[in-house]
């Protein structure tokens, strides 16, 4: 290859590229390949030197290649040219990996013999993008069926909730139709309850069919969803024998349905389908999202009568939103405290969680939303599973930047709930912990050193989910023997008195550096402050959440 003018090969350029470059000649076969080939698909890059391209590929794309890459070498032109596509490729051991592929042209010159390069391909790992896709999806549904109960909690009665239901699901979960049929047990049949569509979406034959027809349980889509308690799935409506609507389908141009139950323990109730009038994938992320979502209304339909049965949804919402417990660190003590605001109907916006990183780091988050209620809920799932998502491939800012992107393309139109946070990865060093902390709007943590003296640590940063340009910065910490990191909600240092004076952040200053070198102790000093500062005051109080970190000695 030729030299530029600073006297490095093009082929040292190629080299040094994390991206994997592929150089192919007019006959299809790979005249270039960098070496980070061999990190990407398993091949040696010299050994791939003059084999045909498809031995990159699986089998069954090699036929289409190669009708395709003749048509793009008689014509010039080609679909996938100019453009990047996410497809498979074949790892030299066998299994596929998911890829982006850039193709690009080669101009031939008057100077190239036949069988010279003809088009440049750039294969870039697509796995990590994958994942933070489906993560971000699953964030997305979850908020959308916790935005189907906060719907279903303004209606008086079951009867005006399965009124409601069909198009809240339909416009929060982006399908175009949707139909309810609710079980008669006594007779073994589903009954027709309701149709609903999406603007601009019309279904006039199915909707025609729906009233007079009666589905046994096993019987098509919605019988099988009754029969088995769990949605299914039918991404091909024209083809699959188990419809038994083939008239209407076909005549309404529908491609995809799924229908779930909803359940009242192991009793179904009723059972939704929605339908999508083109092809739709629906991963197994989604199935479990809308098993997830019938129980929950199902849950809620069966309580909404009695005020302590929606409290008690509300308490198990909210307990869905914090960690069932916390993981066991080596060296490192955890100890958390949850208590809800002051109206335990509604579902709080504090959050905090502790998970594994791949490479043996720790991720610690905790997050206030504004607000309470189901919509505060939704933004936070949204918060805690991006935060999940991303944590794997960022360090605290980029996690918090990840988060911020998430709550803005989730937020849309909807009134404005902006998010606090703050973020902490934590790595072995020595004997104690190295950790980098980024803040997002969000009280700053209090850090006990290893002498007893407790101050706030952290740079104050912007809330998420208002400025898509915010960038949040980084600040490193020694976790040495005898020291304690705790992060806070300012439920803690707004808890007010009768008279209305706060708790303040010296009164937690006080309370972190008098207490035991125990996470365990720590948290419950806290708690118990705040609850003596509460204790008769006639000011409602805010649900609060302490995460404390301890490094024995």
């Amino acid at each position: 290859m030729p030299e530029n003018t600073a006297g490095i090969s093009a082929g040292t350029l190629l080299a040094a590229l994390p991206d994997t470059v592929v150089v192919a000649d007019g006959d299809g076969r790979i005249a270039y390949v960098s070496p980070s080939v061999t990190t990407l698909l398993g091949h040696d890059a010299a050994a791939l030197v003059g084999r045909p391209l498809q031995v990159l590929m699986p089998e069954r794309l090699r036929r289409g290649h190669t009708e395709g890459f003749s048509r793009y070498r008689a014509t010039g032109e080609g679909k996938l040219v100019g453009a990047t596509t996410q497809v498979p490729a074949l790892h030299a051991a066998g299994h596929e990996v998911p890829i982006d592929l850039t193709l690009s042209r080669l101009t031939p010159s008057a100077d190239d013999e036949p069988g010279d390069a003809l088009v440049v391909a750039v294969l870039r790992d697509a796995s990590t993008t994958i994942l933070l896709e489906r993560q971000f999806e699953v964030s997305r549904y979850l908020a959308a069926t916790l935005r189907v109960t906060a719907a279903l909690t303004e209606a008086p009665d079951a009867d005006v909730a399965f009124q409601q239901l069909l198009p809240t699901l339909c416009t929060e979960l982006d399908w175009d139709a949707a139909l309810l049929w609710q079980a008669d047990g006594d007779r073994g049949r589903l009954r027709h309850a309701g149709t609903w569509t999406a603007p601009g979406a019309d279904v006039p034959a199915l909707a025609a069919d729906a009233p007079r027809r009666l589905f046994r349980r096993g019987e098509g889509l919605p019988g099988r969803a009754w029969q088995r308690r769990v949605p299914v799935v039918m991404e091909n409506l024209g083809t699959d024998p188990a419809v038994v609507r083939q008239d209407a389908v076909r005549a309404d141009g529908l491609r995809t349905g799924v229908a779930f139950p909803v359940l009242r323990g192991d009793t179904v109730l009723a059972v939704c389908e929605l339908f999508s009038t083109g092809p739709r994938p629906v991963p197994p992320e989604l199935l479990d999202v809308l098993a997830h979502a019938g129980r929950q209304i199902g849950q809620f339909l069966d309580r909404l009568r009695a005020e302590s049965h929606v409290r008690q949804l509300a308490d198990t919402l909210q307990r869905s939103l914090l960690p069932s417990h916390l993981p066991v660190i080596p060296g490192l003590q955890l100890a958390a405290r949850y208590r809800p605001g002051a109206d335990a109907a509604l579902v709080g916006g504090d959050t905090y969680d502790v998970m594994p990183l791949p490479d043996g780091r720790w991720m610690a988050l905790i997050a206030d939303v504004c607000g309470t209620g189901a919509e505060a809920a939704a933004v936070t799932a949204v918060t805690r599973h991006t935060a999940r998502a991303a944590s794997a491939v960022g360090s605290p800012a980029e996690i918090l930047a990840a988060v911020n992107a998430a709550l803005l393309h989730q937020q849309g139109d909807a009134p404005l709930r902006f998010v606090t946070a703050c973020c902490l990865v934590l790595e072995p060093a020595g004997s104690g912990q190295r950790a980098r902390l980024s803040v997002a709007g969000h009280p700053l943590p209090v850090l006990r050193s290893s002498d007893g003296s407790a101050e706030e640590v952290g740079t104050p940063g912007r809330p998420l989910g208002i400025d898509a340009d915010v960038s949040f910065s980084e600040i490193e910490l020694d976790l040495t023997p005898g020291s304690t990191l705790v992060l806070y909600t300012d439920g803690v240092t707004e808890a007010r008195d009768d008279a209305g004076r706060q708790f303040g952040e010296d009164g937690l200053l006080r309370v972190v550096a008098g207490a035991p070198l125990d996470a365990e102790a720590t948290v419950g000093a806290v708690a118990a402050a705040v609850e003596q500062q509460l204790a008769g005051s006639r000011h409602e109080h805010d649900d609060l959440a302490v995460l404390a970190l301890t490094v024995p000695r």
